[in-house]
């Protein structure tokens, strides 16, 4: 269950969505279901994040108006991905996020994640991503 956490300024939802839509499709053609894709956007305020003692705004930057001023990004893939998986997911995310070398920040850092760290469900269902069901917890005694 890959999950990709963006953090730019503010994106417009359309720009979101083309972006969410263009990693879910790199993945699925590496053989991941699309339900399993996770992307989320947080946007970041000026003043919150700092490059050698520097807001990250402050950096000189060319750029056409298409790209982000800056972007960090997590991605969370299980750790039997290969380097040639996580090498083509950063080219794709920054292609689809338009940053280049006239983005003057973008880091991307990956953290294996095992599927049996992943916990999934809603309401009392609940399950590990590697599939384990998760028993209900013992009811009260009254």
């Amino acid at each position: 269950m890959p999950t990709i956490t963006i953090r730019t300024p503010e994106l417009p939802v359309p720009r979101r969505r083309a972006v969410a839509l263009r990693l879910t499709r790199w993945l699925t053609a590496q053989g991941v279901q699309a339900g399993h894709v996770v992307v989320r956007f947080e946007p970041t305020e000026d003043g919150t994040v700092f490059s050698g003692g520097m807001p990250v705004e402050a950096l000189p930057h060319e750029t056409d108006g298409s790209g982000p001023r800056h972007a960090s990004v997590t991605v969370c893939v299980g750790p039997d991905r290969d380097d040639a998986f996580r090498d083509g997911l950063a080219r794709c995310i920054t292609e689809a996020l338009d940053a280049d070398a006239r983005t003057p920040f973008c880091y991307l850092e990956f953290r294996p994640t095992s599927p049996s760290d992943v916990y999934l469900g809603a309401g009392e269902r609940l399950r590990r991503a590697d599939g384990t069901a998760v028993e209900p917890a013992p009811a009260a005694a009254v």
